[in-house]
């Protein structure tokens, strides 16, 4: 009953956070794309406000007409909606999920013996710190070098050579399904926290200026801007590290860090070919489809590096097919433990020659073609046992 529940919480948790989280990637590069787009008022009366740039715009059979005031309106308006809820919710219901997916059972999801054989309370705490010192050292690294002539550059060095020594270190003390997300999380925590801790503070202290009649602070527009653009360009990797928990042949490479880096790299670039764009369409930059090249062609060698090797079978006599009986040994010594008469995950039983070809599909699939079972291989299955369950599956899963 107990993993009946938690499939469930996983299930309505994951639908959530992707919602929000759609949210507030949308809201975000939407914004971005204003900027980008927003050009000179020509209408004087908008001059005479104190508009900055606009932008005529055509959508769902109606015109919009978003306009931009640097520093401040002339007014308030008595409704001012924030843009912060869709942030939170995602962070929230993120961490929720990582705790009932990962963290709940720490012990068979974070941790591969083969690389860091602790307690199941020592991973948690390390997992958690990874959270905590990315994001002090990411502001920190902001804090100092952010402000100063070409910080920009600095920071953007500093914060990939983090990144770098962060999926280094997570490859090589978590398992490493869970360390591509432990990465994933642990940037997005930086994204929620830059929209938490400055972003939304520094609007309210405009808008209490404002109210207040006194002058506004210029800085905390320019703070606001640079987190943003920072959490526009963690987007692509964020959602690739999330995503690539259904893809064993990334997180499952004997260099998964790299690989990590590599397609986290890809997508920063991607992403700054389409933040470019906008401002090469109104000629204020050069065509950025290099960008998107590089991303493309990173993504490409990736692929045709972790591309699995042919095999050779000319000559050789075809494999012998496998039989129940020969498969069940496996399933007994690999398998039972997790879905079998005592413990059923994921509501999968396979202890029987009944339930074992009701799930032959499913235990081809994550047995053989993405290895994703045993989980973290903590039983020590074979390739060769691999080999053997899918002789057996593609013999039509006979059973007696």
């Amino acid at each position: 009953m107990e993993s009946y529940l938690l499939d469930w919480a996983n299930l309505l948790l994951r639908w959530a956070h992707v919602i929000t989280a759609i949210a507030w990637a949308g809201s975000s590069f939407y914004f971005v794309f204003l900027d980008s787009s927003l050009t000179p008022p020509v209408d004087e009366d908008l001059k005479k406000q104190g508009v900055d740039g606009e932008l005529w715009a055509v959508h769902g059979g109606g015109f919009y007409h978003p306009v931009k005031f640097n520093v401040r309106p002339p007014r308030l308006p008595e409704h001012l909606h924030w843009f912060y809820w869709e942030s939170y919710t995602t962070w929230l219901t993120g961490f929720a999920l990582f705790t009932i997916s990962y963290l709940w059972s720490a012990g068979t999801y974070l941790i591969d013996k083969s690389l860091m054989d602790w307690s199941p309370a020592a991973a948690i705490t390390a997992a958690l710190a990874f959270l905590a010192v990315f994001w002090l050292l990411y502001d920190g690294i902001c804090r100092v070098f952010g402000q100063r002539p070409g910080g920009d550059k600095i920071v953007g060095a500093l914060v990939f050579v983090l990144v770098c020594i962060a999926s280094w270190l997570a490859c090589h003390l978590f398992a490493g399904r869970a360390a591509f997300l432990l990465v994933g999380a642990m940037i997005a925590t930086a994204m929620s926290a830059n929209v938490f801790f400055w972003i939304i503070p520094g609007q309210k202290k405009v808008v209490a200026s404002i109210k207040a009649n006194e002058p506004v602070d210029p800085i905390h527009g320019k703070r606001g801007k640079q987190r943003s653009v920072h959490n526009t360009y963690f987007t692509l990797p964020v959602i690739f590290a999330m995503l690539s928990n259904h893809y064993s042949f990334t997180w499952s490479h004997p260099q998964n860090w790299l690989v990590l880096i590599l397609m986290m790299f890809a997508g920063a670039a991607i992403r700054q070919f389409f933040v470019m764009r906008h401002g090469w369409k109104l000629g204020r930059n050069a065509n950025p489809v290099k960008y998107a090249l590089v991303g493309v062609a990173v993504i490409v060698g990736v692929a045709v590096w972790l591309a699995p090797a042919k095999v050779t079978t000319s000559g050789a006599a075809a494999p012998t097919p496998a039989t129940y009986a020969d498969v069940q040994k496996v399933l007994e010594q690999r398998c039972y433990q997790c879905h079998g008469a005592q413990l059923q995950m994921k509501n999968m039983r396979v202890d029987s020659p009944a339930l074992a070809k009701q799930h032959a599909s499913a235990i081809y699939q994550m047995a053989v073609v993405t290895k994703v079972m045993p989980i973290n291989n903590a039983t020590g299955i074979t390739d060769a046992e691999r080999a053997l369950i899918g002789r057996w599956f593609e013999a039509g899963a006979p059973a007696p």
